[in-house]
């Protein structure tokens, strides 16, 4: 049975019927891309994905990434792969012409991405650090810089890393011990030693250049003395060619649960005293851009998840419409013959639940992107600035919730399998491993939780989150119009009203200094905002199906219109009842987490 990635119905649903993704043709930087192409660059990243990416991924994940005398080989399959994206452009898809990228929406990046990152995690995200950089170096680089790398980066030939994670600084970045002395010729001597580097070494491009935080000597301690450098591992000339290896070496691979393709490197700087790099940025200000890019990135992470999500999904639902077994639960003739495992409850109990979750994710991601490139087009900072407060407050959602409903995305694809979904012989049991990761990258779901309630909600006032509420009143005034979703949308409001009163009281735990208190319920603050937050997307979602209904449709559009509807009820009749139920728990104010003795836990 062949692998399905996502769902061509369901994307175009969200980019032309959800979003409008072609009325961005409109303003003058995206005036190509009306639907026409924006449906062709769809259907040839969708083919890519299929026919040539997805044959790569079982070598990702069995032959893996080899470390072997300070050199890293990934699977001849990927080169192909890493050589077809460089020729189609697809490395830098969003940055504009003039460094070799194509200008494209962020919102029709996402939807390419949809179908590349399912396909084979492992080598996208060698892609995805590329692009990462690569905005590090437009953003940040001096004309020279930019000169110097951009359009080798974007083009592909060149790949990128970021260096932050150290042996003793994990999470914790402003522990760092990496060094760096100014020379002469004013780049920079740097010393130190970083570990957990994705893509820190391979072999698909002929550079990899290594976005690293470093301190100059002499900088305050902390967060505050961190700067941010261009470490290349060779050299590049004033003209652009390749110079001597630099002093930044791998010295060994971690062995995974999952992402096996995609080499995580041990790296050593200057263990000879001569590497070398290229300030990036001004001095000591290297964590105000390394979070751009853990920005952008905690977006692109919650992108894969989903991905891995939506494959997972849809071959569970091709599997359960193939495997027959047992007869109807009600089937009053012993006789019956068996049936096919879809018609089966708790296979369709499982099945709309992970539907409910990919729906409501994609809707979710592709509405930030929308934001990201409504932002760049912005008239007035004014405006500008309410996009970037609307996509700060939804970025640890994305990240946190959307990794964590994700992960339990592919649980339920494994298990629809039953014993075979265990076995290698399906992909579902590796959507599983490499999923898993994503909870854990760009800062675990933990510290995302922590900054939701604390800098993006209580420190913020609350102002982003009025302004989300706004946008989601907005959706459920359209969705009464349809008389058969108002109990839904009542049912909805009465959750954000509950959840504004826990944030309050959140915030108010807060203020008075109970700081630890209040943040022992930050992750179950995050997960009921993200549930409110998929109830919205589901409901906007019924809303326009709903309409679309009633003016009438093609017969084969009738069953995915139905479709919306029920997700929708589902999710809003069967996950927000326990939404009520963890907002109970932080109204309650238990603080037993908090109150026990660290050697009640026993362990010694």
């Amino acid at each position: 049975m062949a692998q399905v990635l996502a769902d061509r119905r369901d994307v175009d649903f969200v980019l032309f019927d959800q979003l409008e993704a072609d009325a961005l043709s409109q303003a003058e930087a995206y005036a190509e891309f009306n639907r026409k192409v924006i449906e062709m660059i769809i259907t040839e990243a969708r083919n890519l994905a299929v026919k040539e990416i997805l044959p790569t991924q079982k070598d990702g994940d069995q032959i893996g990434a080899r470390f072997n005398n300070g050199a890293v080989t990934t699977p001849d399959s990927f080169k192909r792969a890493w050589e077809l994206l460089k020729e189609g452009e697809w490395i830098g898809t969003f940055f504009p012409p003039e460094w070799g990228g194509q200008g494209m929406p962020h919102l029709v990046s996402i939807a390419a991405n949809d179908y590349f990152s399912a396909a084979n995690l492992s080598l996208v995200m060698y892609v995805s650090l590329s692009s990462g950089v690569s905005k590090l170096i437009e953003t940040f680089g001096t004309e020279k810089i930019k000169n110097l790398f951009l359009k080798k980066m974007v083009a592909g030939e060149w790949a990128g890393t970021m260096m932050l994670t150290e042996p003793e600084a994990g999470s914790d970045v402003g522990a760092l011990t990496t060094s760096a002395k100014k020379n002469d010729d004013g780049t920079y001597s740097i010393t130190g030693n970083k570990i957990f580097i994705s893509g820190g070494e391979h072999d698909l491009s002929e550079n990899i250049i290594h976005a690293t935080l470093a301190r100059i000597e002499g900088a305050p301690a902390g967060s505050a003395g961190i700067s941010l450098f261009l470490v290349p591992k060779f050299w590049v000339n004033d003209d652009g060619t390749l110079g001597e290896r630099n002093d930044v070496v791998c010295t060994g691979i971690e062995e995974k649960m999952g992402i096996h393709g995609n080499a995580t490197a041990a790296m050593a700087l200057g263990g000879k005293g001569k590497c070398r790099g290229y300030l990036l940025g001004e001095e000591n200000k290297g964590m105000r851009a390394m979070f751009q890019m853990m920005n952008s990135a905690r977006l692109h992470v919650a992108q894969t998840a989903l991905s891995n999500a939506s494959a997972s999904y849809l071959n569970a639902v091709n599997y359960a419409r193939e495997r027959v077994q047992f007869r109807p639960a009600d089937a009053v003739d012993k006789n019956a013959p068996p049936v096919a495992i879809i018609n089966h409850p708790d296979v369709r109990r499982m099945l709309i639940t992970m539907k409910a979750y990919v729906e409501g994710s994609r809707s979710l991601l592709y509405y930030v992107a929308k934001l990201i490139d409504q932002s760049h087009l912005a008239g007035d900072a004014e405006e500008e600035a309410g996009y970037e407060a609307l996509i700060d407050f939804l970025t640890p959602i994305c990240k946190g919730y959307v990794t964590d409903r994700s992960y339990d995305v592919t649980n339920l694809g494994l298990q629809v399998y039953g014993g075979y979904g265990y076995t290698s012989e399906y992909p579902q049991e590796q959507l599983v491993r490499d999923t898993r990761i994503t909870m854990i990258y760009e800062g675990t779901n933990g510290i995302q939780a922590m900054d939701y309630l604390g800098r993006k909600t209580v420190m913020d006032k609350g102002k982003a989150m009025m302004a989300l509420m706004g946008e989601i009143r907005k959706t459920f005034d359209q969705a009464k119009a349809v008389e058969a979703l108002k109990p839904l949308v009542e049912k909805a409001e009465a959750v954000n009203n509950r959840l504004s009163e826990a944030a309050m009281q959140l915030g108010t735990t807060m203020m008075k200094g109970q700081i630890m208190n209040a943040l022992v319920h930050s992750y179950t603050f995050m997960d009921v905002s993200g549930d409110a937050v998929m109830a919205w997307m589901l409901l906007w979602r019924a809303s326009i199906a709903s309409r679309q209904l009633a003016k009438g449709v093609k017969k084969k559009d009738e069953k995915f219109m139905q479709g919306q509807i029920k997700s929708a009820e589902f999710f809003i009749n069967t996950i927000l009842p326990l939404t009520n139920g963890k907002i109970d728990t932080i109204m309650d104010a238990c603080y037993s987490a908090m109150e026990i003795d660290a050697d009640s836990f026993g362990g010694k």
